[in-house]
């Protein structure tokens, strides 16, 4: 028998509650982690492929557990220097039409159907922010990240950009368009930082979590 529109919305919410459900019995004991962003489509071999790992590895070696979207390219890159660390690495992966395989350094797997369920794992349980330069789905994940901030809608936690060249015509559009139209205030502006080297991004984490000491 077919489903009405409406068994099939509340079957929808059911499948919603379930992927939390799942999401915070597998990462229930993750206590300091960073998330790493950045374009699947970056290869092995690429400047920000290879700094991604060593940023991932670093942090690992301080005790960081690294997130990553646990497909290719830069989430590889973190889930990769993570593990060669020894240190845990999870891929939050995600469903879709054209399917996005997770990468083979991950050694904690979680999958979801909605992007909105897979983000709120990324924001609660990370420690700390690591983008590197990437799309449409990498420049969502840092708006999405300031405007929490921004609203105090969570706890301030370090965000940092890699790679200034990449992410300074953004930056320059937020000062001279946003920033002069007083959309945001110049405070809004320090959310973030910019770096270009992995340890200058452990270096901005840990400063972060030093002061709150």
């Amino acid at each position: 028998m077919k489903k009405s529109k409406y068994e099939e919305e509340a079957w929808r919410i059911f499948r919603i509650m379930a992927e939390f459900v799942d999401g915070f019995e597998m990462l229930e004991k993750v206590k300091k982690a960073v998330t790493i962003w950045g374009s699947a489509r970056i290869k092995p071999g690429d400047e920000w492929y290879e700094k991604a790992v060593i940023t991932a590895k670093l942090l690992a070696e301080k005790g960081y557990t690294i997130i990553t979207g646990g497909g290719p390219g830069i989430m590889e890159a973190g889930n990769k220097g993570a593990t060669l660390a020894g240190g845990e690495s999870i891929g939050l992966n995600i469903e879709l039409p054209e399917e996005q395989k997770p990468n083979p350094y991950i050694k904690t797997l979680v999958s979801f159907r909605y992007f909105f369920t897979r983000k709120v794992m990324f924001v609660k349980y990370a420690k700390g922010f690591v983008i590197f330069p990437g799309g449409f789905g990498t420049l969502d994940e840092f708006t999405e990240a300031i405007t929490l901030i921004q609203t105090k809608r969570v706890h301030r936690f370090p965000v940092v950009l890699m790679d200034k060249n990449y992410w300074q015509g953004f930056i320059s559009w937020m000062e001279n368009i946003l920033l002069k139209r007083g959309y945001i205030d110049k405070e809004d502006l320090k959310i973030f930082e910019i770096v270009n080297e992995p340890e200058d991004a452990v270096r901005v984490i840990e400063t972060f979590y030093k002061r709150k000491v």
